[in-house]
């Protein structure tokens, strides 16, 4: 297993390319499930995830082809033989279960293994079968599978998410596209992962309003058809990236950033005294003045602050001036890497839910763990400002959500290196 030694202590000065959106790619790959014209995706990032959600779609009897170094992808469901994803391939990823709407809408009919993923909470898959269920969709959960039937089709319907959840709204916004008749989805999602996967249908030729506000109706067309679509910029990477200098001290230029999707981020950085301007090209972050201020983190759906850079900020609040309480909303379990922190001399007590974070003048570097996919670079992070070496293992979870860490950060004056594993 490889794993990443970072040497901290030294100031950051360059600029870093900002890959398209993770979360974004992984819903609109099964977008071509819908359809059997051609799809297209630009700006794609070049992740462990997306390959596992390719191994999925192909196993479906999708073709997928990799293009311009991974960063195009080409898809076409013109001849779907297998409408059964099975579990040594789900298992590996949550978003496999995106492909159960768009089968279920186009075939009538899917067999879908339970998925998996990260181990940071229950992440039910309820909120997406009832919604589905809603349209109509008769479903029976048997041996770790959902086998789901739409006799003769899907029909729409106005359906309530009993909480905001953002794969559900993804798997059961596929689905209306092609259900009869008008479907209203209320409470759902705003991310601007469901905004980027609504043009993309829409440019497909789905019928869709209001994406990007808590209701979204969707008027059910009979087909779908091809469309070039360019992913939209990974909000997650940009927010990891911009707490770089932030951490270490420095500026640093954010190519392809932009504020509108990190807003509630910015916000808090602003507060802990680091400086963010908008330039032409992207975002330019730095902090030149001593230590952040500690400040107070709640995770919320978009547009608050994200679940998914809890992590990273922890690393930096570990640094600051003064206690910070973080509360995680969304997921639990999602402190595993406060114990990996504290090996390196952070001072956090968690309770619950709740993290208390009072900052050190400096970290020690150590070996540390990585337990999940924001983790393990919230470790890297801290290991930038810690004194000496910093080993983090298990970094598989890295490269599912980041590509070329070790060069985008090399290139901006950070020691950092991958060890290969013997």
């Amino acid at each position: 297993m490889d794993s990443i030694l970072v040497t901290g202590g030294g100031a950051l000065s360059g600029e870093i390319p900002i890959a398209g959106a993770k979360n974004a790619c992984l819903t609109l790959m099964p977008a071509t499930l819908l359809s059997d014209q051609p799809l297209t995706l630009t700006n794609a990032p070049r992740l462990s995830d997306i390959a596992t959600m390719t191994t999925l779609l192909q196993s479906l009897g999708a073709e997928v082809s990799s293009l311009q170094g991974g960063q195009v992808l080409a898809l076409s469901s013109h001849d779907l033989n297998n409408l059964r994803a099975d579990y040594d391939i789900v298992r590996k990823m949550r978003a496999s279960i995106l492909v159960l709407g768009p089968l279920l809408a186009r075939e009538g009919h899917a067999v879908v293994s339970l998925p998996g993923g990260c181990a940071i909470g229950a992440r039910p898959v309820d909120l997406h079968l009832k919604g589905l269920e809603a349209l109509g969709a008769k479903l029976e959960l048997k041996d770790g599978y959902v086998h789901a039937d739409a006799p003769g089709s899907l029909k729409g319907a106005t359906h309530k998410f009993p909480f905001v959840s953002v794969g559900a709204t993804e798997n059961v916004l596929m689905a209306a596209t092609l259900a009869r008749g008008t479907t209203v989805l209320k409470n759902a999602a705003r991310e601007p992962e469901i905004v980027d996967l609504a043009e993309c249908l829409i440019r497909m030729g789905a019928q869709i309003e209001g994406h990007g506000t808590s209701t979204i109706t969707i008027e059910g067309v009979d087909r779908l058809g091809g469309a070039t679509h360019a992913v939209v910029t990974d909000r997650i990477e940009l927010g990891t990236y911009m707490l770089a200098p932030a951490i270490t001290g420095g500026t640093v230029e954010l190519l392809g950033g932009r504020i509108d999707l990190v807003a509630a981020f910015c916000e808090k950085l602003d507060q802990a005294g680091v400086t963010v301007e908008e330039t032409a090209r992207g975002l330019r972050v730095s902090r030149k003045n001593g230590r952040v201020s500690a400040v107070d983190i709640t995770t919320e759906p978009f547009p608050g602050f994200p679940t998914d850079l809890q992590a990273q900020m922890m690393a930096l609040l570990c640094t600051a001036e003064g206690t910070s309480v973080l509360e995680e909303k969304i997921f639990e379990n999602r402190f595993m890497h406060a114990p990996e922190l504290i090996r390196m001399g952070a001072n956090i007590d968690v309770h619950g839910g709740t993290a208390r974070v009072t900052g050190v003048e400096r970290l020690r570097g150590a070996p540390v763990m990585a337990t999940d996919l924001r983790a393990s670079v919230s470790l890297i992070l801290a290991g930038l400002a810690a004194e000496g070496e910093t080993l983090v293992s298990r970094v598989y979870h890295l490269d599912r959500g980041y590509e070329r860490v070790e060069e985008k950060l090399g290139a901006c004056g950070a020691k950092i290196e991958r060890v290969k594993s013997q």
